[in-house]
């Protein structure tokens, strides 16, 4: 368990390091860039990108790992055959995949974003083309991670997209007014390539054998397979959502796709670092849980407290501090202070997405785990025909805030659902014990964004500079909330700061 924990504050360090570069390669594009329609063509190709990633980190990964994990503790497939057949035949589908992106982008690009303009169009194309050549490495990289998660390493996966995202920056700074946006793209796909010798040279290291071989056995394939076609649908649902909101907001204002990316990029900050960290390790125990019901019970309420604990405090700060924290990242270059002020007003309207996102991830890692990836996927589908309708009534009236609006409303949703699923199965104690919970999280939250409001509003700081006002606010927060968290919930105080030791019941 020792080494456990040291692993998990290597990652979360990781994930932080991952995630500010990340931002430091969206400052030096919206620098070199600004809310153009460069931009614009860049965050649409990407888009294709996350869209696999998210399949196959979240699709793939939640039906791979438990079944995986369960086999070798039950001493079956000892020799690899069936990761390696999975492995084998992903990079052949894709290899396909990637040949028929390339040559056909020109055809479908335009169909998922109609209301691109003439200036963004061609560029999109171009974008997508150059992402799609390399579409193997990419969704190998997200594969590997699977693989490193089920022998308990999570650090390589982490270097590996820390290598992807400097490599980004890298070719922006050197290469951006040679090659204009086509820099970052090379520098990305680049660095991921660094990142899959990495990943593979760990899993070496470890007791996993590559070969080539393509034979699984039949009762893993069979179920595999069942539970693997709704598992990747349900995990694109997300993505899809995504690909919606900017197939609307393409059909705006060019600069309307480069607000909501920059505010939605701040937003899955902390949902991302938690979902690579906290998450993917809490998901490994309930996995190796299934058959304990009262340690998988104690797992996923530890998982559902550390989310409130952690993203309800992260939710208000960003909602009153967020225009400083855009105007450091963003705000130089060709990104104008007009700018700042569209992402500020997206991301307010995206804020609530961080906290019941976080939360989601708990419910639905819970029921992956217990092999109910049909009842996730069903839940999921109706999230789309909700977006859908939300962009569709309220798009031509309100404008891309609307985009914003729907996907907070969608994640509400999703995160009410799936309460209901879940706890219908854990009882009603657990949903008792998890409602106690609440107030004394919920309160230390009031009492930090009443503490932050007084000194944004009520103190003279709004001519300093961003860092300096963000600095002040995020102090004032920090230090008010853990107060009001030990004094209100000490039990998770300790246990966020990783004070307090495992009593034994």
């Amino acid at each position: 368990m020792k080494k456990f924990k040291a692993t998990a504050i290597w990652s979360i360090l990781l994930a932080l390091v991952l995630k500010v570069s990340g931002l430091a390669r969206e400052s030096i594009v919206a620098k070199e860039f600004g809310a153009s329609a460069d931009t614009t063509a860049y965050y649409l190709a990407f888009s294709f990108i996350t869209l696999a990633t998210a399949m196959f980190s979240t699709g793939f990964n939640n039906v791979f790992l438990p079944m995986y994990v369960q086999r070798r503790k039950q001493g079956e497939d000892v020799s690899d055959r069936n990761a390696n057949s999975l492995l084998n035949i992903t990079i052949v589908i894709f290899g396909v995949i990637s040949v028929l992106g390339w040559l056909y982008a020109k055809w479908f690009v335009p169909i998922i974003f109609p209301g691109m303009s003439k200036t963004v169009e061609p560029v999109a194309v171009h974008v997508t083309q150059i992402f799609f050549i390399f579409m193997i490495p990419i969704v190998l990289s997200v594969l590997l991670d699977s693989y490193l998660q089920s022998r308990r390493i999570f650090v390589p996966s982490q270097s590996s997209k820390l290598i992807a995202t400097f490599m980004a920056i890298v070719f922006a700074i050197l290469f951006s007014h040679t090659w204009g946006i086509d820099a970052v793209a090379y520098g990305f796909v680049i660095g991921t390539l660094i990142g899959v010798v990495i990943q593979f040279l760990y899993l070496v290291k470890s007791d996993y054998k590559w070969k080539l071989e393509f034979n699984m056995d039949k009762e893993f394939k069979k179920a595999f397979v069942l539970l693997l076609i709704p598992s990747l649908l349900n995990s694109a649902v997300g993505q899809v959502n995504f690909l919606v909101n900017k197939s609307f907001a393409a059909g705006t204002f060019d600069a309307a796709v480069t607000y909501l990316n920059n505010a939605s990029m701040i937003v899955s900050i902390p949902t991302a670092i938690y979902s690579t960290t906290i998450v993917a390790m809490i998901f490994t125990l309930m996995s190796e849980q299934t058959q304990d019901k009262k340690a998988f019970g104690d797992t996923f309420y530890r998982g559902m407290e550390m989310s409130t604990v952690a993203l309800l405090p992260i939710s208000i700060g960003l909602i009153l501090a967020g225009d400083s924290v855009i105007s450091f990242i963003y705000e130089r270059g060709k990104f104008t202070a007009e700018n700042t002020h569209g992402t500020y007003m997206a991301l307010i309207w995206y804020t609530p997405t961080i906290f019941f996102q976080g939360m989601q991830l708990i419910l639905s890692k819970s029921m992956y785990a217990k092999g109910k990836t049909s009842t996730v996927f069903r839940i999921s589908v109706t999230t789309i025909v909700l977006n859908l309708v939300l962009n569709w009534l309220l798009v031509d009236r309100f404008g891309y805030l609307a985009l914003a609006f729907a996907a907070s409303a969608v994640s509400v949703y999703f995160f009410v659902v799936s309460m209901i699923v879940v706890y219908k199965d854990l009882g009603k104690d657990e949903f008792k014990r998890f409602m106690r919970m609440i107030p004394k999280v919920l309160i230390p939250g009031a009492i930090m964004g009443l503490a932050v409001a007084a000194v944004k509003y009520l103190l003279p700081i709004g001519n300093l500079y961003s860092l300096i006002q963000l600095c002040i606010l995020g102090l004032v927060g920090v230090i008010v909330y853990a107060v009001a968290l030990k004094l209100i919930n000490p039990t998770a105080f300790h246990r966020l700061v990783g004070l307090s030791k495992r009593r034994k019941k």
